[in-house]
């Protein structure tokens, strides 16, 4: 039985905001799979990811959410067609300023992909994506774990270094390298090893800031908190303030609340 994403960490797997998240929830979208009954938290499966990417593609594609439930709930490719040359006739009228969705959607209208992958070489791409997603949830749970073994220390690593490959080999955006760089570098300051807790935090960075229109504003405070942990764990504690400092600063600037509090609280555990 495959085991359940929080709400905040399936908002960082797919880069969809805990509030949009919320939303999809209340307009039916995207429900959680569960609900704790006790605290009321959201839960999400495993395999609600590739949902949920194909709602951020296509509101990236500013497709009102009426029109991506009827999309992605359309069974013949004639109904997905309509519907994205709908859209595509209302985003001429302002293509000066829309160029680039008007590029994204002619892939989908003229056939050469789909919302969800295309059937042939997708299936390879798939697979890559789905062992992504997968690794990258059961590094989380090692993360969290009290009291790991050596043995366990072992697998949290490799885990996270395989879940980057395949993201890489699955059609990963920026922001899916740049999360997955994140993950690596806290991993490696989990088992004492700054050299790769730096490369990775600063990979991080460099993903960021090369496609910051591809992410959400947590990513940019969370890779300065990458830095932060990392340069601590080397000794550079200068270093270390600095980029602790670019993080607090950032994460204030965060629209919402839910989104600023889980950067926020991840910065105070940066022990420097």
């Amino acid at each position: 039985m495959e085991s359940l994403l929080s709400i905040g960490r399936f908002s960082r797997l797919t880069g969809l905001t805990v509030k949009a998240l919320r939303h999809y929830d209340e307009v039916g979208l995207l429900r959680p799979d569960s609900v704790d009954p006790d605290s009321g938290y959201r839960l999400y499966a495993p395999g609600q990811v590739a949902r949920a990417e194909a709602i951020r593609r296509l509101r990236r594609l500013e497709l009102p959410l009426d029109e991506i439930a009827a999309l992605l709930d359309a069974g013949e490719p004639a109904d997905i067609r309509r519907l994205l040359v709908d859209h595509q006739r209302r985003t001429a009228l302002r293509s000066a300023e829309l160029k680039a969705v008007l590029q994204g959607l002619q892939p989908l209208i003229d056939g050469k992909e789909t919302v969800m992958g295309t059937a042939s070489e997708a299936l390879e791409r798939e697979t890559h994506r789905r062992l992504g997603i997968d690794l990258f949830n059961r590094t989380w749970t090692l993360i969290e774990k009290d009291g790991r073994t050596q043995e366990e220390d072992d697998e949290m690593l490799h885990c996270a270094h395989a879940s980057a490959y395949h993201w890489l080999h699955g059609g990963a955006t920026a922001a899916n390298r740049a999360r997955s760089q994140w993950q690596c570098s806290r991993v490696h300051v989990l088992l004492g090893q700054p050299e790769g807790a730096l490369h990775h935090a600063q990979r991080c960075l460099a993903i960021v800031e090369a496609s910051p229109g591809e992410m959400e504003e947590f990513d940019l405070p969370a890779a300065y908190e990458a830095l932060a942990r990392a340069h601590a764990l080397a000794g550079t504690r200068d270093e270390a303030r600095r980029f602790l400092d670019l993080g607090r600063e950032v994460a204030a600037r965060i629209a919402d609340e839910d989104d600023r509090a889980i950067i926020e609280n991840d910065l105070k555990t940066v022990e420097i």
